[in-house]
């Protein structure tokens, strides 16, 4: 089950702590960033043990558009993640809230 950018807001608003990871590059993050860990997508696959804690917990994905964090979505769910969530239309589409 994926997540919204609207629930997103919600929740970082709230204070309310969670697992976030960014897939960006770290240009972008620089540029933009939400407060979480930045993995880009290419990285991922050799800095899995950094979340391996994460596995059987949630963890919300996001990315420039919900393309790369979808991708991140499905390689980390084949890597044994239990409930990954991506952020539907990501950083774009959550600074079109404001």
């Amino acid at each position: 089950m994926d997540i919204t950018v609207e629930e997103l807001k919600q929740r970082l608003d709230a204070g309310e702590e969670f697992n976030f990871l960014d897939v960006r590059e770290e240009y972008e993050y620089e540029e933009d960033n939400l407060g979480a860990l930045l993995i880009p997508l290419g990285e991922l696959p050799d800095r899995l043990e950094e979340i391996e804690g994460w596995k059987e917990q949630e963890v919300v994905v996001h990315c420039r558009s919900g393309a790369r964090s979808g991708r991140a979505k499905a390689f980390l769910e084949a890597q044994g993640f239990a409930n990954v969530r991506n952020v539907l239309g990501g950083i774009l589409a959550y600074n079109d809230l404001d």
